[in-house]
């Protein structure tokens, strides 16, 4: 079992920076990639971001140059950087991570761009 808490959402204006972060505990050693998935209203969930255990990184086309994914091994912990951000980032952005061939969740946390 892996259990995962983000933080750092919350409203911005466009064009501003937020960063989201992702704190694991559990079973954190059997951890393969850990990324992060956002939704917004009447859309379908999509991948934002992914880092595996060796530090490849993935990122959705509509987010490349403006969000920066990054693992701190020492703190178990995941976070996305977010800069230039636009009103269509607005979605609940969740932290995934794959262990032992399971996808755990965390709980959501809402980004709100403001134009």
């Amino acid at each position: 079992q892996v259990q995962l808490v983000e933080s750092g959402g919350g409203l911005v204006q466009a064009g501003g920076s937020l960063r989201l972060s992702c704190a694991t505990s559990g079973n954190i050693y059997s951890i393969t990639w850990m990324g992060w998935y956002r939704q917004a209203p009447g859309k379908q969930r999509e991948l934002v971001a992914l880092i595996t255990t060796a530090g490849n990184t993935n990122y959705a086309d509509s987010v490349k140059g403006r969000f920066t994914i990054s693992r701190d091994n020492a703190k178990n912990m995941v976070s996305l950087q977010m800069s230039s951000l636009k009103p269509e980032d607005t979605a609940v952005y969740r932290c995934s991570v794959l262990a032992r061939a399971v996808q755990y969740w965390g709980q959501g946390t809402q980004v709100t761009v403001s134009s």
